[in-house]
């Protein structure tokens, strides 16, 4: 798959991504599952909706 997250987008994502599922914990709701799929997305700089929307972040 090619790379479609800059790094920007990238920590922005990962930060998104642990904050949810933080709150998630917190007040002990399943929302928080939604949080893995910003930080899976940045961890590995594949979006599938970016790939759909024919968008590209990174800077290559």
């Amino acid at each position: 798959m090619n790379i479609n997250v800059g790094s920007t987008d990238r920590m922005l994502r990962i930060i998104a991504g642990i904050i949810i599922i933080g709150l998630g914990i917190y007040y002990q709701s399943w929302w928080g599952v939604i949080g893995l799929i910003p930080l899976i997305t940045g961890l590995f700089r594949v979006c599938p909706l970016y790939k759909m929307l024919g968008m590209n972040t990174c800077k290559r």
